[in-house]
């Protein structure tokens, strides 16, 4: 994920933070607020209860590869913040919870319209 597209700063995450717009499962929870950019941000976070830190780099890295599979709407930030449950689950569970809390947020970037006479249909 390139250095644009990540959060980075103590201050964006204090930022989303302070917000209060949030959805969780199980396995995330996420939160969101609008940046004002052309392009959407993300930020992981994974607590130290979550297990040491080969644990907790490993479930940022499939955080991460799970946003970077996941098309996402411009002109946002959000951060995942990991629950105990990221660690048993497997990818492609993190990647089912990525995408139904981008969902639920309204944060889901449409796949574009095939042009006309490519939909399939003769």
């Amino acid at each position: 994920m390139p250095r644009e597209r990540r959060l980075t700063k103590s201050s964006d995450f204090g930022a989303l933070r302070a917000e209060n717009r949030s959805w969780s499962d199980r396995l995330l929870v996420l939160r969101v607020k609008r940046n004002g950019l052309g392009v959407s941000r993300a930020g992981f976070s994974v607590g130290k209860r979550i297990g040491n830190a080969v644990t907790r780099n490993r479930a940022k890295r499939r955080m991460r590869e799970a946003v970077r599979l996941t098309p996402v709407q411009q002109g946002w930030d959000f951060v995942f913040i990991a629950r105990n449950g990221v660690v048993e689950a497997d990818f492609k569970e993190i990647c089912s919870s990525v995408e139904s809390l981008l969902k639920r947020a309204g944060l889901l970037a449409r796949a574009p319209a095939p042009p006309p006479g490519e939909a399939g249909i003769p």
